[in-house]
């Protein structure tokens, strides 16, 4: 089948939507039936709503993280996250992560890549030739498996029938700074990806996106914004709003100011004596990307 797909490099939009898409999948199953009956596949399809909202100092350039959303034999997802410390280097955070995702797309249908999502990201990442670094998670859906890998600090939740039933945990040097792939010598790589495997079940949501959305919403937010949402076009803007208003709030305690906490950095011992605390959300792009496993 040939491929189609959406790439999205986060240049020149605001707040952006991409309408909702469907894409047959062949799932294994068995079913009860006598023992000359061979077991049989049940087409699936898979519909991807997706939202974007840049950091509001960086709308004008539409904010420094990428994501693809293809259809093929084998079903890639990926999001891409801009470090923004080459800024301080006069380098465009964006220019990285936006070729790193490019270069994800172009092959992601190279049969070397053989749906393992290391390798995507191993080839992706040496074809990247812009000056800087980004966090990464591509997924790969094929025949119904799930196939993960992660460098970084972007993430990827599951919902089936209500509960969150699987997460991916940020790898990082120190808190604030995550693992990432480079344009420098020394460099994490795809041998430094977590990799994950997961059978999925019709009806299981997928939510991917990058640290905008994880660091400002609580898992269980996103479980409750999934189940009262069933357009995944909707659950996706949802999602990215609720981010975004968490961020913008100073009072909000969020995943961002809890972790911040908990590894030692807080207001000053004056405030704390008055019962004051690290409070608030954490300004940045924020990437949603919500697909869901349906009958066709």
């Amino acid at each position: 089948m040939a491929m189609q797909h959406f790439f999205y490099s986060t240049y020149s939009i605001n707040y952006q939507k991409i309408s909702s898409i469907s894409v047959k999948k062949k799932q294994s199953f068995l079913r009860c039936a006598s023992s000359d009956t061979a077991p049989t596949r049940q087409e699936v399809s898979l519909s991807v709503g997706t939202y974007l909202i840049p950091h509001p100092n960086k709308v004008e350039k539409g904010g420094e993280d990428a994501f693809f959303v293809s259809s093929n034999n084998g079903e890639v997802i990926a999001v891409a996250d801009g470090v923004s410390g080459w800024a301080e280097k006069n380098v465009d955070p964006a220019l990285f992560s936006r070729e790193l995702v490019s270069n994800i797309s172009s092959l992601a249908r190279n049969a070397e890549v053989n749906y393992d999502p290391r390798i995507l990201i191993k080839g992706a990442h040496a074809a990247t030739s812009a000056i800087g670094s980004a966090t990464v998670i591509v997924s790969i859906l094929e025949n119904g498996i799930l196939k993960i890998a992660s460098v970084g600090d972007c993430g990827l939740r599951i919902i089936r029938k209500g509960q969150m039933i699987f997460s991916t945990f940020p790898l990082e040097h120190y808190f604030d700074c995550p693992y990432q792939l480079s344009s420098e010598a020394v460099t994490q790589s795809y041998l430094d990806a977590i990799v994950s495997t997961l059978d999925l079940q019709i009806g299981d949501t997928i939510i991917m996106g990058s640290d905008g959305l994880f660091d400002n919403v609580f898992d269980q937010e996103i479980v409750s914004v999934v189940t009262t949402n069933d357009d995944v076009s909707n659950a996706a803007k949802a999602l990215a709003d609720l981010a975004h208003n968490h961020s913008v709030d100073t009072k909000f305690d969020s995943p961002y100011s809890l972790e911040a906490r908990a590894r030692g950095f807080d207001v000053p011992w004056w405030k704390k004596f008055f019962g004051m605390k690290l409070t608030g959300g954490k300004l940045d792009d924020i990437t949603v990307i919500v697909g869901k496993v349906k009958n066709l």
